[in-house]
């Protein structure tokens, strides 16, 4: 269960990242980058965050260069959050698949439903 102060840094470093994000994919046409979730450690150290990309196919490229690139995004992320936070959390980026996981589950849903009208 997380504390308040976890759960407002949670929202705050989504907010933030989002727009690092939507600036950074501005120039990539057909490109959505989401922050899902993000879940800080109790002593605020680390934060996971879960992208949601779209198109799935470009998914784990665009992660390994998010990853890549993770010093630069954590100092961006500084620069926003500089007076709210003392520490800025280490970032650790992960591919939130629970969409393609849903519209895998609605396709084989139509799928059967498909073959019992039949």
């Amino acid at each position: 269960m997380d504390t308040t102060r976890q759960q407002k840094i949670n929202r705050l470093i989504q907010k933030e990242l989002s727009e690092i994000f939507r600036k950074q994919t501005q120039q990539m046409k057909g490109v959505l980058v989401t922050v899902s979730t993000v879940r800080v450690t109790p002593d605020l150290g680390l934060a996971k965050v879960y992208l949601s990309i779209f198109p799935s196919e470009k998914g784990k490229e665009l992660l390994e260069n998010i990853r890549t690139n993770v010093k630069s995004i954590r100092f961006d992320l500084g620069q926003k959050v500089g007076k709210q936070l003392r520490v800025i959390p280490e970032l650790a980026f992960y591919l939130d698949d629970s969409l393609d996981y849903l519209e895998n589950i609605d396709r084989l849903l139509n799928k059967d439903n498909n073959e019992v009208k039949e």
